[in-house]
């Protein structure tokens, strides 16, 4: 076995990536680089000749796109090499590996991936250092070093030390000791750690005091929320007595709770409201267990079964929010990524399978030149960029539909980046076991394996940051694997499975040591057991390391073999590292070696008390509503409102996200014919395995403008914002939950101490007036960089179910309708009018229900203004309007702007106009006429500079030259009947690769349109499980009729290119010749979107037959606009020579979810023709408004050449397409023209074996 360097790069028409960074490092640091290449690079450890010649052109790149080679002759260029630090999860090279494995399954390799920036010779070092400083994070990676070719570094594994005299440490020498061993705990603290051991006659090991600051950390045990308040005052101004008054309502409810004797200090007032309503009879739905890892309450879904029988089931509606707002500060992707990771294993170690999910971030000014970056940051507009890919990334792979996504714009965020992941999860009552852990019980380790990533990620989130401080993090930051954690959440969804588990719980901070050590007080803990990444950990690194997708069961011993067997079932790695038992102790071992032996309650202590004291301060008497839009008339504010940071188009940002996955999106983020209307809200069907039109809907409310004003009034008013949304779109708010996210910047005085005191206070008065409880929520109080503070902030997610075919959208529907402005007034000190809002809700709720209101929209950030032109985006509806100027622009939280068919006859609703006819897209304000694509341009331009929202085609034309009037041929319908005795009820078999998101949704689709489903998960952690899948799914494909791929990322999409693991399973001769005989039978192949690739990767698109891709062939590569797309778009058949298209015309138009990155249908011309000629172009992507072929984004999403959305084979036997038809089903898409939503080609299928 040999060591192999091979450098892959992409030939010129392919070189998207390469373009776009010279294009990003131009633009950025004002370069005038005339070029550059970019090239993968891949170290390979423990390979032969013969398998490195194998894997070259079907694992490390492609014959159509790339150029591999052994060798790069960087002669007379300056390059820069960068690649990961040790350590850091790297998903190209474990992909990369997996995908060698499928060729060789006993092959021992090992591969490190990096990247390769070669410039002209002529640039100078000047620049090269700004590139360097510019492109690579040292928090993540390194320059590489291309003279050596070494495998990983393994440091030998560093023993954990006994920290001898710690025990004799004096009063003077604890705080110099903290932070000599850089630990968040404070002296007195350590004091608590110090007289412990004295007790137990002995110093610590090093884990032991590691694990002891992580436990008290303020990221695990909330600190500052748990610090006792001694002495609280509030400063004169006109707010006092509004405050005094619900800080005695707190104090009152304390007593009536019996609570006079508990803290007083943040936490307490976070969750008195919930305890307090409890106790009234309010919140009766919350789900009470000793397991607290989401928000959880009971729901009726009505589920019609495959005999169109209704059930009402108990389900369990499960949400959580999660903030990682220091590791995307530092590492953005990364961040960001596990920020959503670590969210999504919250309810589904509560059993849920998560579903839903949304996104708040925020950010200073992305528009700022890089060259203005702070010392000591990155540029914000490189942390919301790669944020946003991270996140977007892995909720794209794991399959979660993120139907909102909002960034907020403040100059306070560039102290410290907010990343909010708020996710919702579901599942059968009856499914979920929840009971103590009893001596004798096993505790189980699934899922990922251990590494050094995010070792100290608790304890340093929990830090205020400086300069040098920020360049020493690298340990701390976790990376993500969503393709392990989709494993989790399919295990997770099989009830057989969760009836087993008694308790659980996810791996966040802290890792082992928390995460097991939770499940109940007495544990031996086995470190040496722990499934690791790499060798070289030791006992500290074991109990502390943060690596993402792992969850800890416990379970009954007697039922261990069965759980393995269920988690080798859906390739789930399983290890038991634990056991239970009576001693009241955690002790964990390596080996023989006894590292921790700690009491429960002294862990549980959490250390020494803290007290503080707080001053709420005063709060400037001024109407915190009226904005300032600057402008010489009434036509220049217009245009500047939908240009304020907060109130422009994000849509080159929100559909970076998978919107449509998981069969259950009610509304899409942008509705209308021209999908330029943003929705308000989240709104997802509860993922059932029957039809169900039960949805959770959920928003937030926040505006970190009023919160600075007054964080009182700025949590008052995140409420009012949050159910307002849900009214809008046709919920009630009388039943909605909420969990907070308070983030705020480190508490060193009265005045900052005052701060979260007041938002916590606004919120609880909203909670008692309303009947509205917070039964959750997350803080984060550290957002300090050196001498900026974050803004102050209480942001209020709020959720309740709806029935979907009540729900509706903001853009406008109907000509003649008449607009109303459900308005709200404050009251005289600005606070909302609790009374009124109740009322106003009712009646916008009620006229819903009537079905006269049909679009409403909830007053933001850029008043009645921004909310007239939004609405009237969608459909391209003229409006006319007549407001006070000076209302326009202000905020208006509370308010509704409706459309409704008849009058409205109530008192708070206000006729400010109408919508006409839209012929001539005006929008007219106050008498003042806008074009109403003038304003979309205006309100997506400045956006556009940093996330694009179109790409220009790199190819042009919709038809090959010399084609454009020629007829394809067509196939006799005789020669496309089923040849078989017919069947009444086909076999559908769907594999699930890792990766594979789209299964669920696929077999839904089936048995909806008659079929009987079979799936099988192709295992591949190790030898025996390759072989044994790939028997497995040969059995399956010679029994089935019908053989469908479908869509997701296979091992991520890694290494760089969709659809290769896949390709090389159906390359295989056992499964090839399965494949062939399933063809030669009769039978259909289908593949969608990541199914599609594969097919047309492996050869079975175009021709028919595996094995036949040639550098000639056609492929599917990047977007042209470089990142994935979600949306909707519409697609025209061009051929009938199929039974999946028997049932359409030539010509017909559908409506198609489309979510992928790389869409783009890549063929030469003379294979064009050849495809065209045939009538093997199945559909194209067209212009809904022409009904024509088009090149044009957005009407052609990824810039496939010619509009190609899908094609079929020769035959019409196997069909690939990028469009998701296996999504829709009745009230999903309601914010989305109706026509052609339906695509029946699972029912075309059908009808084909049984003859028809």
């Amino acid at each position: 076995m040999s060591n192999y360097r091979i450098y892959v790069e992409k030939y010129p028409e392919f070189q998207v990536e390469a373009r776009s960074l010279l294009h990003e490092l131009n633009e950025n640091l004002q370069l005038e680089l005339p070029s550059l290449r970019y090239l993968n690079v891949y170290d390979l450890f423990g390979f032969s000749e013969e398998l490195l010649e194998k894997s070259r052109y079907s694992v490390f790149g492609e014959i159509v796109t790339d150029s591999v080679t052994n060798d790069c002759d960087l002669s007379g260029s300056k390059f820069i090499a960068v690649e990961y630090l040790p350590g850091q999860f790297d998903q190209r090279a474990a992909s990369a590996v997996d995908c060698v494995r499928l060729i060789d399954p006993s092959a021992q390799v090992s591969i490190k991936s990096s990247k390769l920036i070669i410039l002209p010779g002529e640039t100078s070092d000047e620049v090269i250092a700004k590139i360097k400083k510019y492109y690579i994070n040292a928090v993540e990676s390194r320059e590489k070093d291309l003279a050596r070719l070494v495998a990983m570094e393994q440091p030998e594994v560093a023993p954990v030390p006994v920290l001898e005299g710690l025990t004799a440490l004096t009063e003077e020498e604890l705080a110099p000791y903290c932070k000599k061993m850089g630990l968040a705990m404070n002296a007195d603290d350590l004091r608590e750690v110090v007289n412990y051991f004295k007790a137990e006659g002995r110093d610590p090991f090093e884990t032991e005091l590691r694990i002891l600051d992580t436990y008290w950390s303020d990221h695990c045990r909330h600190t500052t929320f748990t610090t006792e308040l001694e002495d609280i005052d509030v400063e004169e101004s006109f707010l006092k007595e509004e405050i005094d008054g619900t800080f005695n309502l707190y104090m009152k409810i304390r007593k009536e709770l019996g609570r006079e004797n508990k803290g007083l200090n943040l936490m307490d007032m976070a969750c008195i409201g919930a305890r307090y309503l409890k106790s009234k009879g309010l919140l009766d739905d919350m789900e009470v267990s000793e397991e607290n890892n989401a928000c959880s309450i009971y729901v009726d879904v009505d589920i019609v079964d495959d005999e169109g029988e209704m059930t009402t089931e108990k389900w369990l509606l499960q949400f959580k929010n999660e903030t990682h707002n220091h590791p995307t500060e530092i590492e953005p992707f990364g961040g960001a990524a596990t920020c959503l990771g670590g969210a999504i294993r919250d309810p589904l170690s509560g059993r849920a399978y998560v579903y839903q999910a949304m996104r708040v971030t925020g950010a200073g000014d992305i528009y700022l030149p890089v060259a203005d970056t702070m010392p000591g940051k990155l540029p914000q507009s490189i942390i919301s960029r790669k944020a946003a890919h991270g996140y977007s990334s892995y909720g794209n792979q794991i399959g979660l539909a993120t139907t909102h996504v909002r960034e907020i714009y403040h100059e306070g965020y560039v102290a410290k980046r907010l990343e909010v992941g708020a996710v919702v999860g579901a599942v059968k009552a009856d499914s979920v076991r929840r009971e103590s852990p009893a001596p004798g019980d096993v505790v189980l380790l699934l899922g990922g394996r251990t590494g050094r990533d995010g070792v100290g990620g608790a304890t340093g989130s929990s830090k205020e940051h400086t300069e040098e401080s920020l360049e020493t993090c690298g340990s701390e930051v976790q990376k993500g694997n969503a393709p392990e954690e989709r494993k989790l959440q399919r295990l997770f969804r099989r009830p057989e499975v969760t009836k087993l588990i008694k308790k659980s719980n996810d791996f966040g901070a802290g890792g082992v040591s928390v995460a097991i050590g939770e499940l109940t007080d007495g544990l031996d803990i086995y470190l040496d057991r722990v499934p690791t990444k790499y060798s070289g950990l030791n006992s500290t690194e074991l109990a502390i390391s943060e690596s993402q997708e792992r969850m800890s069961i416990v379970i009954e011993a007697k039922d261990k073999e069965q759980m393995m067997a269920y988690c080798a079932s859906e390739n789930v790695e399983v290890t038991h590292v634990a056991d239970v038992t009576d001693r009241g102790r955690m002790r964990m071992f390596n080996g023989e070696r006894l590292v921790v032996d700690l009491s429960r309650e002294f862990i549980d202590s959490a250390g020494a008390k803290h007290y503080a004291k707080a001053t709420v301060g005063a709060v400037e008497q001024k109407n915190p509503f009226e904005r300032n839009v600057e402008g010489a008339d009434l036509k220049e504010k217009v245009y500047n409102n939908l240009q304020d940071p907060n109130v422009t188009s994000q849509k080159g940002l929100i559909e970076m996200f998978d919107s449509t996955i998981g069969r259950s999106t009610v509304l899409m983020p942008f509705g209308g014919m021209l999908q330029t209307t943003e929705t308000q809200v989240s709104v997802q069907k509860l993922p059932t395995d029957g039809y169900t039109d039960t949805a959770s809907i959920m928003a937030f409310g926040y505006n970190p403008f009023i919160a600075s004003w007054s964080p009182y009034h700025g949590a008052a008013y995140s409420v009012v914002e949050a159910c307002a949304k849900v009214v809008a779109a046709g919920a009630s708010y009388e039943k909605m939950r909420f969990s907070y996210q308070e983030y705020f910047e480190r508490m060193t005085d009265r005045k900052s101490w005052g701060k979260p005191l007041s938002a916590l206070l606004g919120a609880l008065k909203m909670q008692v007036e309303f009947g509205l409880p917070s039964i959750g929520g997350k803080d984060s109080m550290s957002g300090t960089f050196e001498n900026i503070n974050v803004p102050p902030m209480l942001m209020a997610f709020g959720i309740t179910t709806v029935d979907a075919e009540k729900v509706i959208s903001p853009e406008l529907k109907f000509e003649g309708n008449k607009l109303y402005l459900i308005k709200h007034t404050p009251l005289a000190n600005y606070m909302p009018d609790v009374d009124q809002l109740k009322a106003n809700w009712a009646y916008v709720h009620e006229q819903i229900d009537a079905e006269n209101i049909v679009s409403g929209y909830a007053l933001g950030f850029g008043g009645i203004a921004e909310a007239i032109c939004k609405m009237s985006f969608g459909n391209g509806l003229d409006a006319k309007i007549n407001v006070d100027e000076k209302e326009l622009f202000n905020y208006g939280y509370g308010s509704i702007l409706v459309e409704a068919e008849s009058e409205l006859n109530y008192p708070n609703a206000v006729l400010i106009g109408e919508v006409t006819d839209g012929e001539d897209s005006e929008l007219t304000i106050n008498g003042v006429k806008f074009d109403l694509f003038d304003l979309m341009a205006v309100n997506s331009a400045k956006f556009a500079q940093v996330y694009p929202d179109t790409a220009e085609a790199y190819c042009k034309d919709v038809v090959p030259a010399g084609l454009e009037n020629v007829k394809p041929f067509k196939a006799k319908k005789a020669d496309l009947k089923y040849k078989g005795e017919p069947v009444e009820t086909p076999i559908a078999y769907l594999p699930v690769f890792p990766g594979t998101n789209c299964d669920y949704d696929s077999a839904k689709a089936w048995r909806n349109a008659g079929a009987e489903v079979r799936m099988s998960v192709f295992c591949n952690l190790t030898e025996e499980d390759i072989f044994r899948s790939i028997a497995e799914m040969k059995k399956n494909i010679d029994e089935c009729h019908i053989l469908m791929i479908s869509g997701g990322f296979s091992a991520g999409d890694e290494p760089d290119g969709s659809g290769k693991f896949i390709a090389n399973v159906l390359n295989n001769k056992d499964i090839a010749d399965a494949i062939h005989a399933l063809l030669d039978r009769g039978g259909l192949i289908l593949g969608i979107c990541n199914g599609f690739q594969a097919l047309v990767k492996s050869g079975l698109l175009p021709y028919g037959r595996l094995g036949m891709v040639t550098k000639e062939s056609p492929t599917l590569f990047r977007n042209d606009i470089n990142r994935h797309i979600s949306q909707i778009v519409t697609t025209r058949v061009g051929t009938t020579n199929s039974p999946w298209l028997s049932g359409f015309a030539v010509g017909d138009l559908h409506t198609i979810a489309v979510s992928h990155g790389e869409g783009k249908f890549v063929v030469n011309e003379e294979f064009a023709r050849e495809l065209f000629a045939n009538g093997q172009v199945a559909f194209q992507y067209v212009d809904p408004l022409e009904e024509e072929p088009t090149m044009e984004s957005p009407y052609n999403p990824n810039g496939s050449y010619y509009a190609i959305e899908g094609i079929i084979s020769k035959n019409g036997q196997i069909l690939g397409k990028m469009g998701h038809t296996e999504r829709y089903e009745g009230n999903l898409f309601k914010n989305i023209i109706d026509e052609g939503l339906e695509q029946p080609l699972f029912d075309n299928a059908v009808a084909y074996f049984r003859a028809e």
